[in-house]
Order: C-alpha cells, then sequence, then structure tokens
C-alpha cells in the first residue's frame, strides 16, 4: 500500500472535537504508551523529538521546532511532521501535516480535560494568548460548550483582536485581572516564561487550562495558583521532570507528587468533587496524544 498523505485543510474537514475526545479516551483503554522524549535547546530555540507506541494502535514519530523569533522574519513560530506507522508490522502509512496534528491534539487535549473537570454550566471562557493555540482552543471550547460567551486577553491587544473578529461575539479584555475573576473556565496559552495568572485573582468554581509552559524554564500560573487548586495533568510521564509549570513547584516544594491527583490513565480519579473546588489541568501534550490524534485524523481520512 501506498503512504497516505494527509493536508491541513482537507485533512480537518472531517474532524470533530467531540470525536476526537471520545478517540482520546478510547487511546487510554489501551495499554500505556511507551513514548520517548528529546529535547535539543540551542538559547530560546528548541528542537522536540517525540516518538510513541501504543500496543493496538502503533508508532507515531513527531518532530517540531519552535523558534519564538520566527515571526519577526514572517515565518512560522513552530514547524515539523509526523510519519503515522502501522501496529502489526511497522509499515510507513501516513504522513500527516504537523499543523494539522499540533492543532487538534492540543485543543482537544485541554477540551477532554475541561469536560471531566470544568463544571457542566460553564458558560464565561477566557483565551489568555491569541496565537494559533488560541483560534484552535476557540473552536475546540466552543464544541464542547455551545452557550459559552467568548473573551480573550493578550498581552498585544491588537492581536486580541484580531483574534476576537475571527469569531463573532467574542469580546476583548482591557484587564487580565478582571477577565480572571468573572471566567468560569480560564485556558492560556501563552509563551511567558514568569507567570502571568495570580492565585489571588482565582474564584472558587474556576477551572484553570495551562498549555503555554512547555520547557523547564517556563511557567504561566504563580505558586498560589497551584496551593488554590486541586491539580491534574495529561500524562505524569510527560510532565514530572520535564515542564517546569509542574517541576519547578515540585523543587521547591510548594506542591508533591501526592497533589497531583490524576492523569488520562487514572481516569476515574479524574473529577470535580465540588462545585466550589478550584481544578487545574496542564497540558503537557506528549507523543502518545499526537499518536492518538493521528490516528483519529487517519481513520476520519480514510472514510472521508
Amino acid at each position: 500500500m501506498s503512504v497516505e498523505m494527509v493536508p491541513f485543510q482537507e485533512g480537518q474537514e472531517r474532524l470533530d472535537w467531540l470525536g476526537l475526545t471520545r478517540a482520546l479516551e478510547a487511546g487510554h483503554r489501551l495499554p500505556k504508551a511507551e513514548i520517548g522524549d528529546t529535547f535539543l535547546y540551542r538559547g530560546k530555540d528548541t528542537l522536540l523529538n517525540r516518538a510513541a507506541w501504543i500496543d493496538g494502535m502503533g508508532i507515531a514519530v513527531k518532530s517540531a521546532t519552535v523558534f519564538p523569533d520566527n515571526p519577526k522574519a514572517g515565518q512560522p513560530v513552530v514547524g515539523g511532521g509526523v510519519n503515522l506507522y502501522a501496529d502489526a508490522d511497522g509499515r510507513l502509512e501516513a504522513l500527516v501535516d504537523f499543523h494539522l496534528v499540533t492543532k487538534w491534539k492540543t485543543a482537544g487535549d485541554s477540551l477532554l480535560g475541561a469536560l471531566k473537570l470544568a463544571r457542566k454550566d460553564s458558560r464565561k471562557i477566557l483565551i489568555i494568548g491569541a496565537g494559533t493555540v488560541a483560534q484552535g482552543l476557540r473552536e475546540a471550547y466552543g464544541a464542547g460548550f455551545p452557550e459559552a460567551e467568548f473573551t480573550v486577553w493578550n498581552r498585544t491587544r491588537a492581536n486580541a483582536q484580531k483574534l476576537a473578529a475571527r469569531f463573532p461575539g467574542m469580546h476583548v479584555a482591557e484587564s487580565l485581572e478582571a477577565a480572571v475573576k468573572e471566567a468560569d473556565i480560564i485556558t492560556s496559552a501563552t509563551m511567558v516564561t514568569e507567570p502571568n495568572l495570580r492565585g489571588d485573582w482565582l474564584q472558587p468554581g474556576q477551572h484553570i487550562d495551562l498549555i503555554g509552559a512547555y520547557r523547564p524554564d517556563m511557567r504561566e500560573a504563580d505558586d498560589e495558583v497551584l496551593r488554590r487548586a486541586r491539580l491534574f495533568v495529561d500524562s505524569y510521564d510527560t510532565t514530572i521532570g520535564h515542564i517546569g509549570e509542574i517541576e519547578i513547584p515540585l523543587q521547591t516544594g510548594v506542591i508533591r507528587k501526592e497533589d497531583l491527583i490524576a492523569d488520562y490513565y487514572t481516569a476515574d480519579k479524574m473529577k470535580r468533587l465540588s462545585p466550589q473546588d478550584i481544578t487545574l489541568f496542564k497540558n503537557g501534550g506528549g507523543a502518545h496524544l499526537d499518536l492518538m490524534t493521528s490516528r483519529y485524523i487517519l481513520e476520519c481520512w480514510r472514510g472521508r
């Protein structure tokens, strides 16, 4: 059989956000993924090589370059590619567009966490950041919480206005503090290294979804956020020891490993206990999620 080539626009035409969350849940019911991550750095630039093998699903290898200064030269921040291999014989089945996998994996991961942890009556959703990931989050959360109204805050207001213009009815926040205090769900996708989300702004019943910090030196939320919230991650294996959002407060004693209540492989524990709970989900986005998402994309592509 020939290798399938799955492009971005045509590839996403048959995808469905809630369908993806169901595929992610099903993937976590298979044997636990074997994963291997390699991170290489040059100053602010990063190369991530992520591989995952799930018995019964196959193998995915994803290479990603993250060059934060690229927009100054009119280039995208992130590049890369995804190879998907057959479970039975290791045959290369598909080359899936990197940005297609990344968009749907990242936002789908966060949406699944919110469907499990956020209040079902959540109606006000704040997106912090206005980049490419933020657009995927608006689409995903819009599918999962169709009655919600959305607000965006970004350091550069013009970029927030551009994002809001794509989605009728979306508001631009003047004050991050005020927007956080009013939100039911706060989803943050920024490239900051110093926290811009403060724990003393949080209100009972909120759900916090942290996406942006992917390096050991990056954090979006301060210590007080972690102290006040019940803490969950998508994967223990790809967050502990790897991501500053979790590892820095572990090393400084702000939190303990026991405070990380559950990941998707212990999904029976991933739930809200009270309407007053503040829940926090760290989206680590490991290679096993790239594999699950790529397999979902390929199945939808073949059924087009």
